[in-house]
């Protein structure tokens, strides 16, 4: 393990209250060690700030700007020493660019910008997307000519991050269950390219082999809170701004080789790798048919950086052309307080709610089931993902929910690797050894479930006015995006 001597951590919401705790747990390092900077005057900021100093840790009220953020590193963070970026709306690229100057380590939950509403609604959709953000990081590494300095891992928490680790044991378990099926034996060259592939931990052609059509990251919410949701208050069990900011930005997804037809709305990206599409749509009001453990549900098709780095990372490349590409997007039905708070924030014409909170002693039952949903293999479906109810969390971090510890479960995961691996440079989860990551992470996690799962999007709908024309996709077409996609009339 490096021999970092300090730890700086940039804001104190809801998943850094989370990990903070279980990061003094694991590390070898002494409270003195951390500096937690936070502006924040919010009560739930304050009272952790005043617990952490109890402890030994630094808080400082700090507000980082993107004209003063390097004055303030400068004086905290050395070589080899950590950053851990928690913080919304703070320049990934300029403290990813600082720390490779400095030496400093650096991890982040997801890719953020100073200003993620520049150009207003009237910025064209593709602008607007997370395709965009990671374009960018990739010119700025195609700029430093090599990849070789501190090891940064972006986009790491539960989603984007331990959802890729969670697709790879997904790919490997229904590999093994697929050879071991007798039906198997009738495609022998099948066989040998799954077991290739399988054994080489070749993740996009073991993906083309099982002909994985759709991957969904889905996730169900169930967490309630004794305190019931007040008129012009925004309730969720983790950050309101960044909820806020992915649900109105526009629905993002990784399109399918599969796919014939775009959806209403959709537009292509003209540059990068063209892995992604996004909708004219914000994504907190585009639905779509998924599953979980707990049944059918209906999920809105909300942002997230998995969707590209997933679907890239599964893509076949044959002269220069994508030749298989499965379709990847979130499908989340968060909190019903978060629902309601989402259908209220829709009347207020996207103003957001004076009021906010976030779930947390109030909590009485419930947990966050998250997970991938993998699509169109001989198996039909597989999910492999967390179970985590609110009972097992508290056990896990005293005063935390389900929901932000399986994001400190991810991003406690990835900093034991990169403690161990302090030269690797950028890397996106699906770049990590997956196993490496969940030996960590799964301590964390609740009960863990991969296993076959008989289910399709026709399952769960209803024809109530089939009479007046609606019709139902023919089962040829059933992992096509259509067949997932909620209209206005069902």
């Amino acid at each position: 393990m490096t021999g970092v001597s300090r730890v700086v951590v940039l804001g104190l919401g809801s998943v850094a209250r989370c990990t903070l705790p279980l990061l003094l747990e694991t590390l070898p390092l002494p409270p003195s060690a951390y500096t937690v900077l936070d502006a924040s005057d919010d009560p739930a900021v304050t009272r952790a700030a005043r617990e952490l100093r109890a402890r030994g840790v630094g808080v400082e009220s700090v507000h980082l700007t993107q004209d003063g953020y390097a004055g303030v590193l400068a004086g905290r963070l050395g070589d080899g020493d950590l950053l851990l970026d928690l913080a919304w709306n703070i320049g990934t690229l300029d403290l990813l660019q600082w720390c490779r100057d400095h030496g400093a380590l650096y991890v982040n939950a997801s890719l953020e910008v100073w200003d993620p509403y520049a150009g207003g609604w009237a910025a064209p959709p593709t602008e607007r997307t997370l395709y965009r953000r990671h374009l960018d990081l990739r010119g700025m590494l195609a700029g430093w000519g090599d990849n070789d300095g501190p090891t940064a891992v972006l986009d790491h928490g539960a989603n984007p991050g331990l959802v890729s680790h969670f697709t790879k044991v997904a790919l490997l378990d229904i590999a093994e269950a697929w050879l071991a099926d007798q039906r198997s034996a009738a495609e022998p060259e099948r066989r040998e390219r799954v077991e290739g592939a399988a054994a080489g931990r070749e993740w996009a052609a073991l993906s083309r082999a099982l002909d994985v059509r759709v991957i969904h990251v889905s996730e169900r919410d169930t967490q309630i809170s004794a305190v019931p949701k007040r008129v012009d208050e925004f309730v969720n069990t983790w950050s309101v701004e960044g909820f806020y900011e992915e649900g109105v930005a526009p629905a993002e997804l990784g399109w399918g080789s599969h796919e014939r037809t775009l959806p209403p709305g959709a537009h292509r990206h003209g540059s990068g790798p063209g892995n992604q599409i996004c909708l004219a749509r914000p994504g907190c009001r585009t639905w779509v048919r998924s599953w979980v453990p707990a049944g059918d549900i209906t999920g809105m098709l909300v942002r997230h950086g998995e969707a590209f780095s997933i679907s890239d990372h599964l893509t076949v490349w044959e002269d220069g052309a994508a030749v298989y590409r499965p379709t990847v997007h979130y499908a989340y039905c968060p909190a019903d307080a978060a629902i309601a708070s989402l259908h209220e924030l829709h009347m207020r014409g996207y103003q957001l709610q004076p009021a906010q909170r976030i779930m947390g002693e109030d909590i009485v039952d419930g947990r966050d089931e998250l997970g991938v949903l993998l699509m169109g293999h001989p198996l039909t479906s597989w999910w492999t993902g967390s179970l985590l109810d609110i009972h097992e969390a508290r056990r896990l971090a005293p005063g935390q929910n389900a929901t932000t510890l399986q994001v400190a479960a991810g991003l406690i995961g990835a900093i034991r690797w990169m403690l161990d691996h302090p030269r690797e440079g950028v890397r996106l989860p699906d770049e990590l050894p997956h196993a490496d990551v969940l030996a960590t992470a799964m301590s964390y996690l609740g009960p863990f479930v991969s296993r076959q799962v008989d289910w399709t999007p026709l399952r769960s709908r209803a024809a109530l006015f089939s009479s007046e024309g609606t019709r139902q996709p023919d089962p040829e077409d059933v992992w096509q995006f259509a067949s997932f996609l909620v209209s206005d009339g069902d």
